[in-house]
């Protein structure tokens, strides 16, 4: 329906109501500002056990390291009358027509420093050595035990051999051993009255 003149006079005498206009805009942020963003989200009651957990983790590994290692290289003091050298050991065993105890070691050896604090320094084994053997210790890193170390074919250390007195071997163990493995080595090389074939690690005869 059009509206003529006269009807847009009366629509002009009319007030029209007005209505105010919503703002979504403000209320749209409002519910944006309640949602929690990655600014403003803690991350912290989740990652908190984590850090517990691996800051117990290293701590427990650094004690366990400290102990190993404190455990594999200190050695306790023991008493066993090791000779000064190869050639001294010979003739002390001539003399007393002793078996010889030869053992190969180095100061970097973590199994030698083991048998040092777990066999060498055990009451049993030094009754037995001092009573019954000459003992000597060949440190494999001196150039002076070089010759040694042919005569027996000694590739690396720990070794252990039983001698007689004239420096032949009797019987022997390579590699890290323990209290009773030693013992038996002792005790079995008094029942052998020479030296026996040369086998890949250790000749028969010594120089």
């Amino acid at each position: 329906m059009k509206i003529g003149v006269g009807q847009r006079g009366e629509m002009a005498g009319v007030r029209l109501r007005t209505y105010p206009t919503v703002n979504r805009e403000p209320h749209m942020k409002d519910q944006d500002s309640e949602l929690p963003s990655d600014e403003t989200m803690d991350p912290s009651p989740t990652r908190k056990p984590r850090f517990h957990f691996w800051r117990c983790f290293w701590l427990t590994f650094l004690v366990v390291s400290l102990g190993y290692a404190w455990h594999c290289f200190y050695v306790p003091a023991n008493e066993i009358a090791w000779a000064k050298d190869y050639a001294s050991a010979k003739r002390q065993a001539a003399k007393a027509d002793k078996p010889i105890l030869l053992s190969f070691t180095a100061n970097w050896c973590v199994p030698c420093r083991v048998m040092k604090r777990q066999v060498w320094a055990d009451p049993q084994v030094m009754q037995l050595v001092n009573a019954e053997f000459v003992p000597v210790a060949i440190d494999v890193g001196d150039p002076k035990n070089a010759e040694v170390m042919d005569a027996y074919n000694i590739q690396g250390p720990p070794v252990t051999i039983v001698c007689n007195s004239q420096g032949q071997a009797l019987d022997w163990r390579a590699g890290g051993i323990s209290q009773p493995v030693i013992l038996e080595l002792l005790d079995s090389s008094h029942s052998l009255s020479g030296g026996f074939e040369a086998t890949q690690h250790v000749a028969d005869s010594g120089p």
